[in-house]
Protein backbone atom coordinates (compact mmCIF):
# COMPACT_ATOMS: atom_id res chain seq x y z
CA UNK A 1 0.00 0.00 0.00
CA UNK A 2 1.46 3.55 -0.72
CA UNK A 3 2.02 5.36 1.99
CA UNK A 4 1.08 8.87 3.07
CA UNK A 5 3.50 11.25 3.26
CA UNK A 6 2.00 14.62 4.09
CA UNK A 7 4.29 17.77 3.59
CA UNK A 8 3.79 20.45 6.17
CA UNK A 9 4.80 24.42 5.83
CA UNK A 10 3.84 26.83 8.08
CA UNK A 11 3.40 30.74 7.81
CA UNK A 12 2.21 32.65 10.60
CA UNK A 13 2.17 35.94 9.47
CA UNK A 14 4.06 38.05 12.71
CA UNK A 15 7.32 38.38 11.84
CA UNK A 16 8.96 41.14 13.55
CA UNK A 17 12.34 41.04 12.04
CA UNK A 18 10.89 41.40 8.71
CA UNK A 19 6.94 42.31 8.51
CA UNK A 20 5.55 39.46 6.03
CA UNK A 21 8.67 37.76 5.89
CA UNK A 22 6.87 34.50 4.50
CA UNK A 23 5.24 36.38 1.44
CA UNK A 24 7.45 38.93 0.54
CA UNK A 25 9.37 38.77 -2.98
CA UNK A 26 12.11 36.96 -3.51
CA UNK A 27 13.74 37.04 -7.04
CA UNK A 28 10.04 37.46 -7.93
CA UNK A 29 7.89 35.16 -6.17
CA UNK A 30 6.50 35.17 -3.18
CA UNK A 31 9.59 33.22 -0.31
CA UNK A 32 6.93 30.54 0.52
CA UNK A 33 6.30 29.98 -3.44
CA UNK A 34 9.66 28.21 -3.46
CA UNK A 35 9.07 25.16 -0.81
CA UNK A 36 5.66 24.91 -1.96
CA UNK A 37 6.79 24.72 -5.81
CA UNK A 38 9.70 21.93 -4.54
CA UNK A 39 7.47 20.29 -2.46
CA UNK A 40 5.23 19.97 -5.52
CA UNK A 41 7.90 17.90 -7.31
CA UNK A 42 8.96 15.73 -4.63
CA UNK A 43 8.24 11.86 -6.09
CA UNK A 44 7.39 11.32 -2.49
CA UNK A 45 5.04 14.06 -0.99
CA UNK A 46 1.23 13.24 -1.57
CA UNK A 47 0.09 15.95 0.20
CA UNK A 48 1.15 19.59 1.17
CA UNK A 49 -0.93 21.88 3.69
CA UNK A 50 0.22 25.06 4.65
CA UNK A 51 -1.03 26.33 8.21
CA UNK A 52 -1.41 30.14 8.49
CA UNK A 53 -3.06 32.24 10.50
CA UNK A 54 -3.30 34.43 7.68
CA UNK A 55 -5.99 34.50 4.95
CA UNK A 56 -3.69 36.56 2.53
CA UNK A 57 -1.13 34.34 3.04
CA UNK A 58 -3.50 31.42 2.96
CA UNK A 59 -4.49 32.38 -0.58
CA UNK A 60 -1.34 33.06 -2.00
CA UNK A 61 -0.09 29.21 -0.77
CA UNK A 62 -3.29 28.08 -2.75
CA UNK A 63 -1.99 30.05 -5.45
CA UNK A 64 0.94 27.87 -5.74
CA UNK A 65 -0.79 24.76 -5.48
CA UNK A 66 -0.77 23.74 -1.39
CA UNK A 67 -3.93 23.00 0.32
CA UNK A 68 -5.04 25.57 3.40
CA UNK A 69 -8.19 23.75 5.07
CA UNK A 70 -8.15 26.09 8.14
CA UNK A 71 -7.13 29.19 9.67
CA UNK A 72 -4.18 28.92 12.36
CA UNK A 73 -5.84 29.60 15.76
CA UNK A 74 -3.67 32.40 17.71
CA UNK A 75 -2.46 30.84 19.79
CA UNK A 76 -0.24 28.41 17.85
CA UNK A 77 1.11 31.50 16.22
CA UNK A 78 1.77 33.60 18.62
CA UNK A 79 5.35 34.97 19.09
CA UNK A 80 6.16 31.74 21.83
CA UNK A 81 4.16 29.30 19.75
CA UNK A 82 7.14 26.44 18.94
CA UNK A 83 7.05 24.43 15.26
CA UNK A 84 5.46 21.40 17.38
CA UNK A 85 3.03 23.49 18.81
CA UNK A 86 1.24 24.33 15.44
CA UNK A 87 2.18 20.56 13.70
CA UNK A 88 0.67 18.69 16.58
CA UNK A 89 -2.43 21.16 15.76
CA UNK A 90 -2.46 20.02 11.88
CA UNK A 91 -2.00 16.36 12.98
CA UNK A 92 -4.88 17.01 15.08
CA UNK A 93 -7.02 18.68 12.86
CA UNK A 94 -6.44 16.33 10.07
CA UNK A 95 -7.36 13.38 12.15
CA UNK A 96 -10.59 14.76 13.82
CA UNK A 97 -12.01 16.34 10.50
CA UNK A 98 -10.64 14.80 7.72
CA UNK A 99 -9.98 11.00 9.58
CA UNK A 100 -6.49 11.81 7.59
CA UNK A 101 -3.26 10.24 9.49
CA UNK A 102 -0.07 10.43 7.43
CA UNK A 103 2.80 7.29 7.67
CA UNK A 104 5.60 10.39 7.48
CA UNK A 105 5.57 13.65 7.86
CA UNK A 106 7.77 16.47 6.29
CA UNK A 107 8.17 19.42 8.19
CA UNK A 108 9.32 22.60 5.54
CA UNK A 109 10.00 25.95 6.28
CA UNK A 110 9.74 28.94 3.70
CA UNK A 111 12.57 30.79 5.11
CA UNK A 112 15.02 27.94 3.39
CA UNK A 113 14.17 28.90 -0.27
CA UNK A 114 17.51 27.26 -1.86
CA UNK A 115 16.66 23.88 -0.65
CA UNK A 116 15.78 21.48 -3.75
CA UNK A 117 13.51 18.54 -4.21
CA UNK A 118 16.14 16.14 -4.29
CA UNK A 119 17.00 17.68 -0.78
CA UNK A 120 13.27 16.75 0.41
CA UNK A 121 13.36 13.22 -1.11
CA UNK A 122 16.58 12.16 0.06
CA UNK A 123 15.99 13.06 3.70
CA UNK A 124 12.57 11.00 3.53
CA UNK A 125 15.21 8.04 1.83
CA UNK A 126 16.82 8.21 4.53
CA UNK A 127 13.84 7.73 7.25
CA UNK A 128 12.79 5.03 4.99
CA UNK A 129 15.57 2.92 4.60
CA UNK A 130 15.97 2.29 8.65
CA UNK A 131 12.76 1.35 10.25
CA UNK A 132 14.07 2.13 13.55
CA UNK A 133 14.54 5.64 13.01
CA UNK A 134 12.36 8.42 14.45
CA UNK A 135 12.70 10.95 12.03
CA UNK A 136 15.68 11.82 9.60
CA UNK A 137 16.74 15.50 9.27
CA UNK A 138 18.64 18.17 6.54
CA UNK A 139 21.66 19.50 8.23
CA UNK A 140 24.49 21.33 6.82
CA UNK A 141 28.02 22.17 8.40
CA UNK A 142 28.47 24.83 10.65
CA UNK A 143 31.05 27.32 9.12
CA UNK A 144 32.58 27.72 13.00
CA UNK A 145 32.82 25.31 15.76
CA UNK A 146 30.48 25.88 18.45
CA UNK A 147 33.73 25.55 20.89
CA UNK A 148 34.75 28.92 19.44
CA UNK A 149 31.75 30.75 20.76
CA UNK A 150 32.61 33.22 23.39
CA UNK A 151 30.15 35.76 25.49
CA UNK A 152 30.38 38.01 28.04
CA UNK A 153 30.05 38.07 31.32
CA UNK A 154 30.52 40.46 34.35
CA UNK A 155 33.47 41.64 35.78
CA UNK A 156 32.00 42.46 39.09
CA UNK A 157 33.29 46.31 38.73
CA UNK A 158 30.25 47.50 36.62
CA UNK A 159 31.96 46.01 33.53
CA UNK A 160 32.40 42.93 31.57
CA UNK A 161 34.94 40.64 29.77
CA UNK A 162 35.12 38.02 27.55
CA UNK A 163 35.25 34.38 27.72
CA UNK A 164 35.06 31.35 26.42
CA UNK A 165 30.91 30.30 26.12
CA UNK A 166 31.23 26.55 27.67
CA UNK A 167 34.31 26.95 29.60
CA UNK A 168 33.91 30.26 31.26
CA UNK A 169 37.78 30.40 30.72
CA UNK A 170 39.29 34.07 29.01
CA UNK A 171 42.39 31.62 27.46
CA UNK A 172 39.50 30.24 25.55
CA UNK A 173 39.53 33.38 24.04
CA UNK A 174 42.39 32.65 22.73
CA UNK A 175 41.78 31.76 18.64
CA UNK A 176 42.04 27.73 17.46
CA UNK A 177 42.75 26.19 14.01
CA UNK A 178 39.71 24.97 12.69
CA UNK A 179 40.77 21.60 12.07
CA UNK A 180 41.31 20.81 15.86
CA UNK A 181 37.96 20.41 16.66
CA UNK A 182 35.32 17.88 15.57
CA UNK A 183 32.51 19.28 12.63
CA UNK A 184 29.94 20.61 13.68
CA UNK A 185 26.57 20.70 11.89
CA UNK A 186 23.40 22.60 12.29
CA UNK A 187 19.70 21.85 10.88
CA UNK A 188 18.84 23.04 7.79
CA UNK A 189 14.78 22.58 8.60
CA UNK A 190 13.50 19.94 6.48
CA UNK A 191 12.95 17.53 8.84
CA UNK A 192 11.02 14.14 8.39
CA UNK A 193 9.41 12.30 11.36
CA UNK A 194 7.06 9.26 12.06
CA UNK A 195 3.81 11.09 13.58
CA UNK A 196 3.58 8.89 16.43
CA UNK A 197 7.35 10.75 17.46
CA UNK A 198 5.46 13.94 18.63
CA UNK A 199 3.46 12.36 21.12
CA UNK A 200 6.11 9.98 22.47
CA UNK A 201 8.92 12.12 22.53
CA UNK A 202 7.16 15.77 22.67
CA UNK A 203 9.35 16.36 19.55
CA UNK A 204 9.37 16.10 15.92
CA UNK A 205 12.95 14.33 16.17
CA UNK A 206 12.80 11.63 18.86
CA UNK A 207 16.49 10.05 19.66
CA UNK A 208 17.56 7.87 16.53
CA UNK A 209 18.07 10.69 13.94
CA UNK A 210 19.24 10.19 10.62
CA UNK A 211 20.51 12.93 7.99
CA UNK A 212 20.83 14.30 4.95
CA UNK A 213 23.96 16.95 4.48
CA UNK A 214 23.46 19.37 2.15
CA UNK A 215 26.35 22.56 1.46
CA UNK A 216 25.80 25.81 3.70
CA UNK A 217 24.22 27.52 0.74
CA UNK A 218 21.77 25.49 0.07
CA UNK A 219 20.86 26.03 4.35
CA UNK A 220 20.70 29.89 4.07
CA UNK A 221 17.82 30.28 6.53
CA UNK A 222 16.10 34.12 5.95
CA UNK A 223 15.87 36.26 8.66
CA UNK A 224 17.06 39.07 8.22
CA UNK A 225 17.64 41.81 5.71
CA UNK A 226 21.60 40.67 4.58
CA UNK A 227 20.23 37.08 4.37
CA UNK A 228 17.35 38.28 1.70
CA UNK A 229 20.42 39.72 0.00
CA UNK A 230 22.55 37.07 -0.08
CA UNK A 231 19.52 34.47 -0.85
CA UNK A 232 18.53 36.49 -4.10
CA UNK A 233 22.19 36.66 -5.38
CA UNK A 234 22.68 33.06 -4.96
CA UNK A 235 19.81 32.41 -6.89
CA UNK A 236 20.23 34.68 -9.55
CA UNK A 237 24.02 33.55 -9.75
CA UNK A 238 22.31 29.87 -10.08
CA UNK A 239 20.14 31.07 -13.13
CA UNK A 240 22.98 31.87 -14.95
Amino acid sequence: MKLKILGLIGIRSGSKSIPDKNIRPLAGKPLVGWIIEKAKKSKYLNRIVVSTDSEQYAEIARSFGAETPFIRPAEFAADTSTDLDWVKHVVEWLKNNENYQPDIIVRLIATVPLQTVEDIDAVIEELLKDPEANSAVVIAEASQSPMKALKLVDDGRGGKYLVGYFTGKGVDVTATLRQSHVKAYFRANIVAFRPEVIYKTNSMTGDRVRYHVIPQERAIDIDNEIDFFIAEQLMNRNRK
